[in-house]
């Protein structure tokens, strides 16, 4: 389990170990937990003895890196995979799992919208598993799971985006959504497919939601889950637009890019983002974890 200190990855070693599997943990900072300390965009970590791998780890939508974005990309979510799963082919594992993302889905549903070609990130991850899949082979089956917004908990560790979402609701700036969503499940359900990928030594694309939120629902219920329960007013989808605008302005002259252009942005984010139907209330108990002191 490679990214194993991660939310979803402490999730996975969990439920693999629960169902009586031997679970390897590799992360980059060492803990009690963590068999093998390395760099996964570097090393590829022991696979003798194993008969499957999962990738949890890479670089992330969040980083702006310093022009041009798509190398910084590549190197933490491309090559580290195809190097783990050519070592996994010779070393004769017969399944594989890699976490990405559900802008892949929209990619594959949408090639209207030029997501890859638009977004530095969308195109390292679409790149990725066609990547992990050349490199794994015929015989080498590569799931890949496309994750939404993960709610959820796992001892100190939660989601790398909850902390501001956090302040915010806890603040006294006015809560504001503009139009559009956005799918999300929850860190134990994507474990739960996880495990099921690499019992069925699934090939397959897999995107995991549980429940369709738009963006004045899930703020919303983030405030309420913080005990700050209050408004979500409007926020004009120009009102967005213009503030990506500054965004990337600002980027262009500190020289530096971000994964999801701001000049694009506005296009995914006004959008209604939603995976399948949904269930109401799916992601209840996690977005409590998620928030709740």
């Amino acid at each position: 389990m490679v990214g194993a200190s991660g939310l979803v990855g402490r999730h996975v070693v969990a439920l693999l170990r629960e169902k009586g599997h031997h679970a390897t943990t590799v992360a980059r900072t060492p803990g009690p937990d963590v068999d093998h300390a390395l760099d996964a965009t570097k090393d590829t970590p022991p696979l003798e003895g194993h008969d499957g791998v999962v990738f949890a780890a890479g670089v992330d939508d969040r980083n702006v890196p310093r022009k041009p974005a798509y190398p910084v990309f590549h190197a933490g979510n491309v090559e580290p995979v195809a190097r783990l799963l050519a070592a996994a082919r010779a070393h004769g594992l017969t399944r594989a799992v890699v976490l990405g993302s559900y802008y892949t889905h929209f990619h594959r549903e949408h090639p209207e919208w030029r997501l890859a070609a638009n977004h530095p990130y969308i195109r390292s991850r679409v790149e990725q598993a066609r990547a992990a899949r050349e490199a794994a082979g015929p015989d080498l089956p590569v799931a890949v799971l496309e994750l939404p917004f993960v709610f959820g908990r796992a001892g100190d560790r939660l989601p790398n985006w909850a902390e501001p979402l956090e302040k915010w609701a806890r603040s006294r700036s006015p809560l504001v959504a503009p139009p559009g969503g956005s799918a999300a499940t929850t860190a134990r359900r994507v474990a739960q497919v996880v495990v099921a990928a690499l019992d069925e030594r699934s090939g397959a694309d897999i995107p995991v939601a549980d429940e369709n939120l738009t963006w004045r629902e899930m703020f919303g219920r983030i405030a309420d889950a913080t005990g700050h329960p209050r408004r979500v007013r409007s926020l004009p989808a120009g009102v967005l637009k213009a503030a990506m605008r500054l965004t990337g302005i600002t980027q262009s002259v500190q020289g530096k890019e971000s994964g999801l252009d701001p000049a694009h942005l506005p296009d995914l984010l006004l959008r209604e983002l939603f995976v399948g139907d949904g269930t109401p209330g799916a992601i209840d108990h996690a977005l409590r974890e998620t928030f709740t002191r």
